[in-house]
């Protein structure tokens, strides 16, 4: 998806790390309790230090709905994630990211088109009154409205187990977008085995798939992925038990398959960051997800050892373009009254999209 963020004034670009920090500080000072911002655990340190609550995307839009007297929200993750927060704040709240091009390559392996000519085709196969479409949190606004529209509903890494559970209980197949991965794994965890699960891939006729493919499977996985949870493979996993016999190996569901089944503890982002909490003093712990949340649980954890199973400790390069720069320029332009980079979902898509996460609530 193309975004356009216009270069920043030199005043940013050629600040030093403590011009920038005087500049945050003095604009959060001034803004007072009309601004909240919000701080993703993907988020680099230098922009985390200047964060009022950090968690998940979700989480953090249930937050910023929460404070009701903060007039801006400035959202330090990715677009979808500023979207679903100005879903659910209220008309006078207005949500920024503070640079445009912080997207999700994930998000935008699905956009709304591809899905809609998706179950157009599907439409031609099978009963589509039996087909509930569920999406990922990590998508656009306009697919968040577009299962809201066909009975479907929204999940979070935390709780796709029930919503396809729920989802099942209500169709003969599920439509599940945009990762794979998870879809996978929840599908594996329900009992589901590969014969049920096919990947619809959207640049091709019918996904890729036979009509007796459609027709037979109960979970059609949109081919989709996470360009930083795809990097982890089993050989990592290998080298690290190898290295440390009695090691803890933590799991992001939206990695493999092949990986998944290797971990000892397999969850959501706050599964892990509660999975380390609770593990025992002197843990040597190797987690499979990004490493900015990695590198912080190691250092918030004195007592234990958190690493990175890959070597090349990649980081979420979308999520990186948030930065102190950018950052110091939003607030400054609050402060003189200039609302930049305002995230706005138009009132039919966010009605509907809230229809959906609403639908999700309820089952968790």
């Amino acid at each position: 998806m193309l975004r356009l963020q216009a270069p920043l004034p030199e005043r940013y670009s050629a600040a030093s790390d403590d011009e920038l920090a005087d500049m945050i500080g003095a604009a959060k000072a001034a803004l007072g309790r009309r601004l909240f911002v919000l701080g993703h655990h993907y988020q680099r340190d230098d922009v985390m230090r200047w964060a009022d609550a950090r968690g998940d995307s979700f989480g953090l839009s249930r937050l910023a709905a929460g404070h009701e007297d903060a007039e801006f929200i400035v959202f330090c993750g990715v677009h979808f994630m500023a979207e679903s927060a100005d879903v659910l704040t209220s008309d006078r709240q207005s949500v920024l990211l503070p640079d445009l091009n912080a997207g999700c390559s994930m998000a935008d392996m699905a956009d709304l088109d591809q899905v809609e000519e998706a179950w157009d085709e599907l439409a031609r196969i099978v009963d589509v009154d039996a087909l509930v479409p569920v999406t990922y949190m990590n998508s656009a606004a306009a697919l968040k409205a577009f299962v809201g529209r066909h009975g479907g509903a929204v999940c979070t890494s935390s709780n796709a187990r029930a919503v396809l559970t729920w989802a099942l209980e209500r169709g003969e197949r599920v439509l599940f977008f945009p990762d794979q991965h998870l879809g996978r794994n929840t599908g594996y965890q329900l009992g589901y085995g590969a014969d049920a699960m096919r990947v619809w891939d959207p640049r091709l006729a019918l996904g890729g798939l036979s009509e007796l493919e459609v027709k037979e499977s109960t979970l059609l996985l949109w081919k989709g992925h996470c360009s930083v949870h795809q990097r982890f493979r089993p050989e990592h996993v290998g080298a690290f038990r190898a290295e440390h016999p009695d090691g803890i190996v933590m799991v992001h569901p939206e990695c493999a398959h092949e990986v998944v089944e290797l971990g000892d503890v397999v969850g959501s982002t706050d599964t892990i960051i509660r999975a380390v909490a609770d593990a025992p003093s002197g843990s040597v712990i190797g987690v499979a997800t990004e490493i900015h949340l990695v590198k912080r649980l190691d250092d918030e954890s004195p007592d234990k050892t958190v690493v990175c199973l890959d070597p090349l400790v990649c980081p979420c390069s979308t999520m990186s373009r948030i930065d102190p720069q950018h950052l110091a320029w939003v607030l400054e332009g609050l402060v003189d009254g200039q609302v930049r980079n305002r995230i706005v979902v138009d009132p039919e898509t966010a009605e509907w999209a809230e229809v959906a996460l609403e639908r999700m609530l309820a089952l968790t």
